[in-house]
């Protein structure tokens, strides 16, 4: 088995960053909506955690 450095596994088709290739403003819309996902999710965990402790079942 040959140890491969985790730069050589990458893909060269693909940019290092592809942040560096948007604008500020299309980077604070990105963030903004990458956010408001995550948000949305923690709150359908945490609702889906309190349904599955209730007792009422």
């Amino acid at each position: 088995m040959a140890f491969t450095l985790p730069n050589e596994t990458k893909d060269k088709n693909t940019p290092q960053d592809y942040k560096e290739d948007l604008s500020s403003t299309e980077k604070k819309e990105h963030d903004t909506e990458v956010r408001k996902r995550i948000d949305e999710l923690l709150e359908k965990k945490r609702l889906k955690d309190l349904l599955d402790d209730s007792e009422d079942w």
